[in-house]
């Protein structure tokens, strides 16, 4: 399979934003491209449609990673910046006509609609097709396509509903819009967010199935960039985590951790003169990476850097640098400060002098190309996992097993990790919430756990001198409406709509 020449079978305008409706398909009267859909070579193109799908900037390479931690309390706004994503940073004016936003939201159905017309298909494919070997291709291509419409319905939900605080509760709460047809005249309302959740499990069950790695493999599954069943159990762990479902967080974080197939990427450690941590950022490869984006040269999404570093060869204009505290968080032996932060002289007329974030400043194949600040996103660590089993436990009460999880992670981050991690009630949740700052700075983690934490932040303006910073003065309390984005306004206001809006709409 060669990446660099994906056809999309499903026509791009299919798709498009520019329809009434992100879930509506195409007129009538046109040619139905299902009937173009015969054979294994076919569904091969379907697949490979729903990867290059995942490259769209809307997505992991752009606003579904950088908004959520740029509306809450991880940057602050330099002087003279472009006004890039300037409405998400100031909070109050995130609108349901906010086009940021929008492309999310279409960029993820998008996802669905190939997934549904894969899935729509392949029981006609396979009708057709004698060969055990043929069968069994279009039974992992059924996996990617159903672990495909989990992923983008899980971010869906992250993003446009409320937190899920109990079975009890989320059967009450709104979900999202649940298509499972490409074809079909399914409603277009919204499932409550247990219904959700529990669609997104289904789907997670039946890809695990399909995408399952045999007992036998001795090969190596880091640094992937197709779906398999650890990818599913990854994603488990996290919607597990999300439910408040304990338990399952545990299992399914564990089936990844102890299958060996992935290790922490080490900061003492070196491949040539880089750490192993620190090349997962300057090459986009990684031995903890379940699942990237495969990017090309020939073939990638957006330039997740640009807005940090701003890198114009001459000097460096970054829009945001990140706030004092998290700086401040990291200890003087935690060595993943120095690999994702480098301290430069901006080219601004004050001349700020700032740690800018250099993690996605630029994987080398697409630098060595003169393409600045383009990185294939890691959607998927293994330290994501150990952070997710740590918090688990921690619910449980199980502090001394959360302490091990941190523990095992500061081991591969620090120069020097001695002991165990102390947790007991009173400081776990503030060691674990302080951790996933430290590890998943900037990769869309960070308004979610608000969210679902119930808590609120501030930005104060004294942090920020005039000078050098559009000085943002912002008190957020926990549950604001703005935790959960607004449903796009022509969503609402599409023929046929039943779509319910969110508080933020209003």
């Amino acid at each position: 399979m060669n990446i660099k020449n994906i056809k999309t079978y499903i026509l791009s305008g299919i798709l498009a934003l520019s329809m009434s409706s992100c879930l509506d398909k195409y007129p009538e009267d046109s040619i139905r491209m299902d009937q173009a859909i015969n054979t294994v070579d076919d569904m091969d193109k379907l697949v490979y449609g729903i990867y290059d799908s995942f490259k769209s900037s809307a997505l992991y390479s752009g606003n579904l990673t950088i908004l959520p931690d740029l509306q809450a309390d991880f940057v602050y706004c330099v002087k003279g910046y472009s006004n890039a994503y300037g409405d998400i940073y100031r909070w109050k004016d995130i609108k349901a006509t906010n086009t940021d936003i929008e492309s999310v939201y279409g960029a993820l159905y998008g996802v669905i609609n190939n997934a549904n017309f894969l899935l729509d298909n392949v029981d006609k494919v396979k009708a057709n097709t004698n060969s055990d070997k043929e069968l069994d291709k279009l039974e992992q291509y059924q996996g990617e396509a159903y672990f495909a419409r989990a992923l983008a319905y899980s971010e869906l939900i992250k993003c446009f509903c409320k937190a899920y605080d109990s079975d009890e509760q989320a059967a009450k709460e709104l979900g999202v819009v649940l298509t499972e047809h490409y074809y079909g005249n399914e409603p277009q309302k919204r499932a409550s967010l247990k219904e959700s959740y529990d669609f997104v499990l289904r789907d997670l069950d039946k890809a695990a199935e399909y995408l399952k790695v045999d007992e036998d493999f001795k090969g190596t599954l880091y640094d992937e960039i197709y779906f398999n069943e650890y990818a599913c159990h990854a994603l488990r762990a996290r919607v597990s985590l999300y439910m408040h479902r304990w338990d399952d967080a545990i299992k399914y974080a564990s089936k990844v951790i102890n299958s060996k197939y992935y290790v922490l990427a080490s900061c003492t450690q070196k491949i040539g003169n880089t750490s192993y941590y620190q090349y997962q950022w300057t090459a986009g490869k990684s031995t903890e990476g379940i699942w990237k984006v495969g990017f090309t040269v020939n073939s990638y999404g957006g330039a997740l850097g640009t807005i940090f570093d701003n890198f114009n060869y001459v000097s460096y204009r970054p829009d945001y640098v990140p706030e004092t505290w998290v700086i401040n968080s990291f200890d003087s032996n935690d060595l993943r400060a120095a690999a994702i932060f480098t301290t430069r002289v901006t080219g601004y007329e004050h001349g700020l002098q700032w740690p800018l974030l250099s993690k996605y400043f630029g994987d080398a194949e697409f630098l060595n190309n003169n393409i600045l600040h383009v990185h294939q996103p890691m959607v998927f660590r293994l330290s994501e996992q150990y952070l997710i089993r740590a918090e688990a436990y921690a619910m449980k009460k199980d502090y001394a097993k959360a302490g091990k999880d941190i523990s095992t992670l500061r081991t591969a981050r620090y120069s020097s990790y001695g002991g165990n991690t102390s947790m007991s009630e009173s400081n776990a949740m503030k060691i674990i919430e302080a951790e996933r700052v430290k590890e998943l700075y900037m990769e869309g983690f960070r308004l979610n756990d608000l969210k679902r934490w119930h808590k609120g932040f501030e930005r104060k303006a004294a942090d920020q001198p005039a000078a050098n910073f559009v000085q943002s003065r912002l008190k957020v309390e926990k549950d604001d409406p703005l935790f959960v984005w607004p449903i796009p306004q022509h969503e609402l206001e599409a023929p046929g709509s039943e779509i319910q809006p969110n508080e933020s709409n209003k």
